[in-house]
């Protein structure tokens, strides 16, 4: 019985596992110009950069940043189909330089599921990262995973992971 409750006791601990690293970054404006990028999906589920990229939108809205524009749709083909790729991002960087925004965020989805098995716990890995454009550099990245309770939305997952990177972010 006692090996029974200290199995049970490990799987609690084990579920809802989440990790995550960051680069420091400089602290960055939150009152100029953020332009939001594709997101890149690595995975195999249909538009999950899409739903990156709604999530991060708002949390860096909820953050205090006023003046965020997201990239046109038509720089992007994010479909069923065919998912943003390295090109659109670097074609969304020149819009975003044109546009006179000074950071951009992008980043991908690397795992964007439910696992397979009785619990269909949600799982999500992503990696987000902030480019100043007025040199091209990558002045933040940050790369987390997270899994869930069998119940949980894979999107409650993100969102919650999301969260935690963005609120790695430093502002002035």
């Amino acid at each position: 019985m006692k090996r029974l409750i200290i199995a049970c006791m490990g799987l609690l601990v084990l579920a809802g596992c989440a990790t995550t690293d960051h680069t420091r970054a400089p602290a960055l404006e939150k009152n100029v110009k953020w332009a939001l990028l594709p997101m890149e999906n690595h995975t195999e589920t249909p538009q999950a950069g899409l739903r990156m990229e709604a999530i991060t939108e708002t949390l860096l809205r909820v953050r205090g940043v006023t003046s965020l524009k997201k990239y046109p749709s038509t720089l992007t083909q994010d479909s069923l189909f065919e998912p943003a790729d390295a090109k659109a991002v670097e074609e969304a960087v020149n819009w975003a330089q044109q546009t006179g925004a000074r950071y951009a965020v992008t980043g991908s989805v690397n795992e964007w599921r439910y696992k397979t098995g009785v619990d269909g716990e949600p799982a999500v890995g992503v990696t987000l990262r902030i480019i100043d454009l007025q040199n091209r550099q990558v002045i933040w990245d940050a790369a987390g995973a997270r899994t869930g309770w069998g119940r949980e939305a894979v999107s409650a997952v993100a969102q919650k992971l999301l969260e935690k990177l963005t609120g790695d972010i430093k502002f002035k």
